[in-house]
């Protein structure tokens, strides 16, 4: 089985390991990220099957869906254990499995160039229409509200804009991913400066632009 063949192979596998779960983490936000990594790809360079491989499997074992236990190295290695892959090719799939994540960003090791594409390919997802969309259905999985005002700095969607979302572009590795990141962001900004407007409540200082001199 050649490289090709493993790549849809494990496309398969992961389809069908993924296809009940939601709340942004399912199948769907595979495809997309595996279309973005191999958009990147196109701009940047770096060994394709590795970054395939690597975004196709990088969600597999979510903690938000293991009881709070991160699984996706693990199951990552199981589904990968039964192709003759080079063993530095699978090392490199779970290193970057293991450290992309944005909860990890402070103690995550240094990714090689697939490793930041697949990444920024993960990030560039919690973005744009389909960042919002996810925002709003996490939010449902977790029982919070998008916005409360008699909470406003509660736990909620407009908060998660705030506290991670509007931070993933200076996390970005790649220009390619950085250009696509700044269109998305303003777009989800003027969504939000929309959605205060219409329900007729303040603006969080965070988000009011700033004061022309």
């Amino acid at each position: 089985m050649n490289e090709e063949q493993v790549v849809e192979c494990v496309k398969n596998e992961v389809r069908e390991r993924l296809c009940k779960q939601g709340a942004g983490h399912g199948w769907d936000h595979i495809a997309r990220v595996y279309q973005s990594a191999l958009m990147i790809h196109q701009h940047e360079g770096g060994k394709r099957p590795t970054i395939e491989l690597a975004a196709i499997l990088h969600d597999v074992g979510d903690a938000k869906f293991h009881d709070g236990r991160e699984r996706t190295a693990e199951i990552s290695l199981e589904i990968l254990s039964p192709h003759q892959l080079p063993k530095d090719m699978v090392k490199e799939i779970i290193h970057i499995v293991e450290n992309l994540s944005f909860r990890k960003r402070d103690t995550a090791e240094p990714l090689s160039l697939e490793g930041k594409i697949v990444q920024d390919a993960d990030r560039l997802d919690a973005l744009g229409t389909v960042g919002i969309v996810r925002t709003i259905e996490y939010g449902q999985f977790k029982s919070q509200p998008f916005y409360d005002p008699e909470n406003p700095d509660g736990p909620s969607g407009v908060i998660h804009f705030h506290e991670k979302l509007f931070k993933l572009t200076d996390l970005l590795n790649t220009p390619s991913a950085k250009r696509i990141a700044a269109e998305r962001v303003g777009f989800m900004r003027e969504f939000l400066l929309r959605y205060f407007q219409e329900i007729g409540e303040p603006l969080p200082v965070w988000l009011t632009p700033p004061i022309p001199v």
